[in-house]
């Protein structure tokens, strides 16, 4: 029997001992009993483990039949009292075996990592990581007790049966060739990418309610994506908002005068053992900022956590169960390049991207790590000049070519900077309806010579429906730079259809590319809790690749756009020809003529002056 029915029984007995003065004082007897047994029940629920249901059933009720033995040993004349019997059938029996159910394990993890760029910028990445030991989609398994996991995405997913959701909100583009690769890329603009179940019968009615839902929780127009293929404000989903832990640093203002900054939200099924026999649900939620000398107005190549987010850091969040700070050292072994401090002696080793790093750890779950102060403020002072520029492994560009507002042409550059490995890339390319690609024009080149894809998808797009989408698995040689091109022709659009500012162009989104990237490294197949976040959101099953993916610069394209002004022109020439010939036409009608009489010569003039002077009859 489950602790809360000792309350519904003593309100039953409230109800039932109004009335005759003997009841009321073995109502009163017994409720005093019943209070005792529900502080046992609490008590014994709070100090049993949640796993021993049975254990904790049987308690109850012998608690509750002591209760019952006590007030009939105590009052010989409570055979009088005509109550009725609880008793518990199978049913009731069951149900309350599920409220002993222990609750799904959930825990939390945040952490902050800061990396010095060779162009002297700052990147700083936070990740906020929940993990629910429970399945959202299994059948009869309804959850309505939501602890750290948000319960508005909870109900998102079971509502509309994702299986995975990635949505991302950037602004700004990630240099790669100063910066290098980001931890999670993301594109300018938003991102949106789901699974489904195959239980889901209509997939495009799925996915357009689930836009428009999600649109009302990231207050964004999430809704007017279209959707490729059918085969925030997320500081409001962490346990504490803002005010606990590394969230303390998320200050707006700060934020958003950096020169880039992406904020995103990662839902997925992982294993909850290394068997993976049953699943959990992971929420990752990331933000990224890079920080620069000309936007911050800084003269000195000197940061802290105070000059780039207002404030420092004073405790952990309560509900995290890690808390750290990492600093990227990896170009720095013996402090040439920038200082540190305060200084710490843990370090600690993650391959990311096919790199080793090397990091200095901040705990702030420990004391120690505030000092005496209780504040943590990093300090970062540059001693030597910037870095060389970056060569990554896999990096592309994208632009638009031609002259005219009639065609044009979009190249795409991957690169392989593998000094001797090839490997194959997946290229996806989705351009608005208003281009009409030439997909016969299609061509790829690598080193001035032809490189036929081994598979090529392209769904040609509706008018006002969906637009192009061209998938391409495409082989680098090593050391190589791979051209892909196709023409397009420019569509004329209706003149509502237009958005304000037609003449500063139309924006296409990204290209994507996704490949399994050869490491200089042997890659960590063996993901625990111990390795730092960042390093275990893309998990490896080799150690010779790593997967990556990369984004190019989004285009900016001219349509042909009419003159919005000669509507304006028309009107306002039309109406004045109107009012100058209506005014004229209304004139002629309601004026009044009358007729003028020829003037008298000047000599009856004056002889009419002076009659009238002296009062006699004038001259006609």
């Amino acid at each position: 029997m489950a602790p809360e029915e000792a309350v519904e029984l003593v309100v039953v007995f409230s109800f039932h001992a109004q009335g005759e003065p003997r009841v009321n004082e073995l109502w009163m007897t017994r409720t005093k009993k019943l209070k005792q047994v529900w502080t046992k029940l609490r008590f014994r629920s709070s100090c049993e483990k949640s796993s021993d249901n049975t254990g904790a059933e049987q308690s109850a009720s012998d608690a509750l039949q002591e209760a019952k033995s006590g007030v009939s040993g105590n009052n010989e004349d409570e055979s009088q009292w005509q109550s009725t019997d609880v008793e518990m059938d199978k049913s009731v029996e069951a149900k309350d075996s599920l409220s002993f159910r222990p609750a799904p394990k959930d825990q939390f993890q945040e952490e902050l990592i800061i990396r010095p760029l060779h162009s002297g910028d700052i990147y700083a990445s936070f990740q906020f990581r929940t993990i629910w030991d429970t399945d959202f989609l299994q059948e009869g398994n309804k959850v309505s007790h939501y602890r750290l996991f948000p319960k508005s995405l909870g109900q998102v997913l079971s509502k509309f049966s994702v299986r995975e959701l990635h949505i991302s909100f950037t602004q700004g583009f990630w240099r790669t060739m100063q910066w290098g690769q980001p931890f999670i890329p993301s594109p300018p603009g938003a991102e949106l990418w789901v699974w489904f179940q195959d239980t889901v019968a209509d997939v495009d009615e799925n996915w357009k309610e689930l836009t428009n839902v999600l649109s009302g929780i990231f207050c964004a127009s999430l809704n007017f994506i279209d959707t490729t293929n059918t085969v925030q404000p997320s500081a409001s989903f962490k346990p504490l908002g803002l005010g606990n832990g590394l969230a303390t640093l998320m200050k707006s203002e700060k934020l958003f005068h950096s020169s880039f900054h992406s904020q995103a939200v990662h839902i997925r099924p992982v294993c909850q053992d290394v068997q993976c026999a049953k699943p959990a649900w992971e929420l990752r939620q990331t933000l990224n900022v890079v920080f620069d000398l000309y936007t911050s107005g800084q003269s000195k190549k000197e940061w802290s956590l105070f000059k780039m987010f207002s404030r420092t850091l004073t405790e952990a969040c309560p509900l995290a169960s890690s808390s750290k700070v990492y600093v990227d050292i990896t170009d720095n072994p013996e402090g040439e390049l920038f200082e540190l401090s305060p200084a710490t002696p843990v370090l600690s080793q993650a391959v990311v991207l096919g790199d080793r790093r090397t990091y200095s750890v901040y705990d702030l779950t420990k004391a120690d790590t505030f000092g005496q102060l209780r504040s943590l403020n990093l300090l970062l002072r540059w001693k030597g000049e910037n870095g060389d520029m970056l060569r990554p492994l896999l990096h592309a560009e994208r632009y638009v070519a031609g002259f005219g507002l009639q065609t044009g042409e979009i190249h795409t550059l991957v690169y392989n900077n593998h000094p001797f490995r090839a490997f194959p890339v997946l290229l996806l390319e989705s351009v608005p309806w208003y281009l009409r690609l030439y997909i016969h024009t299609l061509k790829v080149t690598s080193k001035s010579r032809d490189n036929k894809p081994s598979y090529i998808h392209y769904q040609p797009s509706k008018d006002r429906q969906r637009p192009h989408l061209l998938e391409m698995l495409i082989q680098l040689p090593p050391h190589s730079v791979t051209e892909v091109t196709v023409q397009f022709e420019r569509a004329l659009l209706k003149w509502t259809e237009y958005p304000p500012d037609p003449n500063h162009g139309f924006y296409v989104g990204s290209s994507v590319i996704s490949a399994l990237v050869p490491s200089m490294v042997a890659m960590d197949t063996n993901f625990t809790q111990e390795h730092p976040l960042f390093s275990s959101f893309f998990p490896v099953k080799e150690e010779s690749n790593f997967f990556m993916r990369v984004y190019t610069e989004p285009l900016l394209v001219n349509l042909p756009t009419p003159d919005f002004s000669m509507p304006y022109n028309v009107i306002c020439l039309t109406c004045t020809v109107v009012a100058v010939g209506y005014g004229s036409f209304y004139n002629l009608l309601t004026r009044t003529f009358q007729v003028d009489e020829p003037s008298l010569p000047l000599a009856k003039r004056l002889a009419n002056l002076i009659r009238r002077v002296r009062g006699v009859p004038l001259l006609t």
